[in-house]
């Protein structure tokens, strides 16, 4: 029990900026353990998201939409925007894969990463700001880090010293149990499916470009897009 309550703490502390005391010590598998609480992660910031939108309609859609685009960006300290933004950098850049994989570590921001992070923030802001229902963000959030753990755990990892690859050989089962709930919600399976569709193109897609494995950054990548394809599909629906 120790290691799991250690595990769901690692999980919320590394996915979300809740208050939570530092994580001081961090065994071997604890990170492959905490990708099972992932969804938790989801609840949290599709939860607040969800609240937003519920309250939110004596305020224009538009800053609703805007507030729910910041407020999504501050609850995940904008872990998965930074692995979208350098991934477009790399995955977009006329390079070979290795070269690629060295353009992941640049800090520095370039022309592919603006322009995709730009149109992402765009697209969230259009769709929280659509008629969708308030439950949407909840099923966004939790299916995306939920189905993040299937291209997680069927490619290897492009480095094996990031933190990304300490987070393999997860337990899908158990994440995928967790974020079951959310199919009970109308018209959840269609957006998972969407998602689903989504995060295994995306994935084959970077694997390719970066010589087979996938790296933290993508993963990133990977939970934005499901996230964007998820609400897509409820505002499509509506």
């Amino acid at each position: 029990m120790t290691q799991q309550r250690r595990a769901l703490h690692l999980a919320l502390t590394f996915l979300t900026t809740l208050p939570l005391p530092h994580v001081t010590r961090v065994d071997e598998g604890d990170f492959a353990r905490a990708s099972a609480y992932y969804p938790l992660a989801g609840y949290v910031v599709g939860g607040a998201a969800a609240l937003l939108l519920w309250w939110g309609p004596p305020l224009p859609a538009g800053v609703v939409g805007a507030l729910g685009v910041g407020l999504w960006l501050l609850l995940t300290g904008m872990l998965h925007f930074d692995g979208l933004v350098d991934s477009a950098d790399a995955l977009f850049a006329v390079k070979s894969p290795a070269q690629r994989l060295e353009i992941l570590r640049d800090v520095h921001v370039g022309a592919f990463g603006l322009a995709t992070g730009a149109l992402a923030l765009l697209l969230l802001w259009s769709l929280l700001s659509a008629p969708i229902p308030a439950y949407a963000p909840v099923v966004a959030a939790v299916s995306a880090r939920a189905l993040l753990l299937l291209p997680m755990n069927s490619y290897p990892a492009a480095r094996a010293e990031s933190l990304g690859a300490r987070s393999r050989e997860g337990r899908i089962w158990a994440a995928l149990a967790l974020a079951a709930p959310t199919l009970l919600l109308p018209g959840a399976w269609v957006a998972w499916l969407v998602a689903l569709a989504g995060v295994l193109l995306a994935a084959a897609f970077a694997a390719r470009r970066l010589g087979g494995g996938l790296s933290g950054d993508v993963y990133g990548l990977l939970v934005v897009v499901a996230e964007l394809l998820a609400l897509g599909a409820y505002a499509w629906g509506r």
